[in-house]
């Protein structure tokens, strides 16, 4: 159809209708003798084609490469989350984790968390379970980084007005029941986002990316 049409068959004038997005890049022009003589570059994706998710600086190289090139330049900051109920926003915590460039991502509690909302994002992400949140307080201390605790409660700082090391754990709870009281005793500090409605709270997953967002402009 080379022009929209509306339900009786008539064309409307907008022209014709997008073809649908495609993503990632074929094969490299050209053949094996022409590739990149480079390490980094998967010869399979090179001859198949990189249909990732990932960055066009990325394009064919291998994940091993990938992630060993992550891994030079990790920001300092972690972030951990309870997992006692399976909650479905941690693997899109994991992928917000990998855009800011977390240097790894603690899962604390249940080990078992749903990948689907990374993504695969977490084949280039550090990812540590601790048992309980007292393997993860003493992991932390013997890391020697402040725990920063993430929920609305009495006496949380808005994260604007907030002290926010460089070298830190940013902690987040389960959607619903927020932080185990055991966590909040293991954070040196407590820290919320200021809201403008009528909830009281925003998503667990929309409040990690906030605050991960928050870290990096202030020290990325």
């Amino acid at each position: 159809m080379t022009d929209a049409e509306d339900p009786t068959g008539a064309p409307t004038g907008r022209g014709p209708e997008p073809e649908a997005p495609t993503h990632g890049v074929g094969p490299w022009p050209g053949g094996p003798d022409e590739w990149p003589d480079d390490p980094r570059y998967d010869p399979e994706l090179l001859a198949e084609g990189d249909r990732r998710n990932v960055v066009d600086g990325y394009r064919y190289w291998s994940m091993d490469a990938i992630v060993a090139d992550l891994d030079a330049k990790r920001h300092p900051f972690h972030v951990a989350i309870e997992n006692w109920q399976h909650d479905l926003n941690i693997g899109t915590i994991v992928r917000s984790a990998n855009a800011f460039l977390a240097a790894e991502v603690h899962i604390v509690g249940k080990r078992r968390w749903n990948r689907r909302g990374a993504m695969v994002t977490d084949r280039y992400q550090h990812v540590r379970h601790h048992e309980d949140v007292a393997a993860f307080a003493a992991w932390a201390r013997g890391a020697g980084l402040p725990v920063i605790a993430v929920d609305n409660i009495e006496g949380s700082v808005p994260i604007d007005r907030a002290e926010l090391p460089r070298d830190c754990v940013l902690l987040f709870g389960q959607e619903g029941p927020g932080l185990s009281p055991e966590a909040l005793e293991a954070a040196t500090g407590v820290v919320e986002i200021t809201q403008y409605g009528s909830t009281r709270s925003i998503n667990a997953a929309s409040a990690a990316a906030v605050i991960m967002y928050e870290w990096c402009r202030r020290w990325a």
